[in-house]
């Protein structure tokens, strides 16, 4: 059995910093401001030989519980009881403050185990900052540098010593399941028999990764936590609370998902400032890693240009859009309203025509149901492979009907055309004079394949190949 060590102290201390060193990638963002991280975040980690699961958390504060520092450090008491054991970090640079005493309190009487781990220990005069941590009756601190990686081996033998042997390196675990999830593949898959008529069908139990992205306050931690049926994400009024991009492991329909919430994305021209800027690179990232990303549009002011820019970013990806038009329950005329933001998603958004757009309120829990139905669908869409010879069979009837223009006085000649990639959809078409092909020809038989196949509201590539000419080169012999 697993067990699970919570991360927790003041701001500052260096908290992310060790989360990182312990799960062996930058996952969590490190700054010097402090407070920047706001919601708990969990993962797999090792300690040399240790496996168990950390918790990074936000910094705990004296603050009014329905302040953002308030419910920031309401996550961080969560995290306490979801842990079995606590790293309590101070900074050995700063020493023991007023707040590392009144927390240090609020650990103890937590009741689980909690190791004093004293960061920053390389620094010069750090010792006697160390030395002072003794003063808040947490026993030893063991002296580490979270950033160089300095002092691991007494942490790992202080967790040996907190949980003995038999819990810290778990028992009869030799051979642990892998984690689905991590092995499901990323980009588009490489189809091994493109001419095989008998397609596999879509798994509907297959693990999945879906990403939340949209502007600042549109509603998506609300939106995630409505879903999820808990208060797991930090959410208020405050625009921009979203700093990481957070992982959730959910169960739907008994289908095992991993929800990213990301921060807000603002027009690239307003992001200066370098927290800001870390905090879109990890939105890209969850991106990029995603199936299906549900762009949340606030209903009251949508299409922004921003959201234009957010959807046009996921179709070049090739990740799977849907979009959730949040806020619902703000709209006065509904039924007016959802046919004229259906007109303007089919307008504004012609590169992924068919596009999925659902009404949700995530403060009311209306809509969502109908949220997943779309999402699990266009995942489908997304997985679709559509054999050889139903695509040829479907080509000769669009050649006959309309067949390609003559440029300049020579007809252009399309052979076949194959599946070669799902995720999104990609196929290649043989041709003559590729060079010459023209874009709006190429775009008829795309809006073709999406009319016929039903492959609607996600990317589709198509990418021309032309065969080689055995004669090309030569010059005609005289007889």
């Amino acid at each position: 059995m697993s067990y699970a060590v919570a991360i927790v102290g003041r701001p500052n201390v260096g908290k992310s910093t060790l989360f990182n060193r312990l799960v062996g990638k930058r996952l969590a963002l490190v700054d010097d401001t402090p407070g920047v991280t706001r919601d708990r975040r969990r993962h797999e980690a090792k300690l040399y030989d240790l496996y168990f699961d950390v918790i990074d958390t936000a910094g705990l504060e004296t603050a009014d519980k329905a302040s953002l520092a308030g419910r920031m450090t309401a996550g961080t008491e969560k995290a306490l009881e979801e842990a079995d054991l606590v790293f309590f970090v101070i900074d050995s640079k700063a020493g023991i403050t007023p707040d590392d005493r009144t927390f240090a309190d609020v650990a103890r009487r937590s009741g689980k185990p909690v190791i004093l781990v004293a960061n920053k220990a390389e620094a010069r005069g750090a010792e006697g900052g160390m030395l002072e941590g003794w003063e808040l009756g947490l026993g030893e601190p063991v002296p580490i540098s979270a950033e160089h990686g300095l002092g691991l081996p007494d942490l790992r033998d202080a967790v040996i010593a907190a949980l003995g042997e038999k819990r810290a390196f778990g028992e009869d675990e030799e051979e642990a399941e892998d984690d689905l999830l991590d092995q499901a593949p990323l980009i588009g898959e490489d189809i091994a028999d493109p001419d095989a008529e008998e397609i596999p069908p879509y798994d509907p139990t297959k693990p999945m990764r879906i990403a939340v992205i949209g502007r600042p306050n549109a509603g998506k931690s609300t939106l995630i936590n409505a879903l999820i049926g808990e208060e797991r994400l930090l959410t208020g009024p405050e625009a921009g609370i979203t700093r990481d991009s957070i992982s959730v492991e959910w169960e739907y329909a008994g289908r095992r998902l991993k929800l990213f919430d990301t921060a807000g994305m603002r027009r690239k021209a307003k992001v200066q400032e370098k927290l800001e800027v870390l905090s879109v690179q990890d939105g890209l990232r969850a991106i990029r890693f995603a199936e299906v990303v549900i762009i949340v549009f606030d209903a009251t002011i949508p299409f922004e240009k921003q959201d234009l820019q957010l959807a046009d970013l996921i179709v070049r990806e090739g990740r799977a859009p849907v979009i959730a038009f949040n806020k619902w329950d703000l709209i006065d005329n509904p039924q007016e309203t959802l046919a004229d933001l259906r007109e303007k998603t089919e307008r504004l958004l012609p590169q992924v025509r068919g596009i999925q757009a659902v009404p949700v309120s995530a403060e009311t829990g209306r809509g969502l149901d109908k949220l997943m139905q779309a999402v699990m669908s266009t995942h489908e869409t997304w997985n679709m492979r559509i054999s050889t010879g139903r695509l040829n069979r479907w080509l000769e009837g669009i050649l006959a009907h309309h067949p390609p223009p003559a440029i300049a006085g020579r007809r252009l000649k399309i052979k076949y055309i194959t599946q070669a990639k799902t995720r999104p959809p990609g196929f290649v078409l043989s041709v003559t004079r590729s060079d010459a092909f023209p874009q709006s020809y190429l775009r008829y038989l795309i809006n073709g394949l999406r009319e016929t196949f039903g492959i609607r509201g996600v990317p589709v590539r198509m990418v021309l190949r032309e065969t080689d000419n055995p004669f090309a080169g030569r010059a005609k012999k005289r007889s």
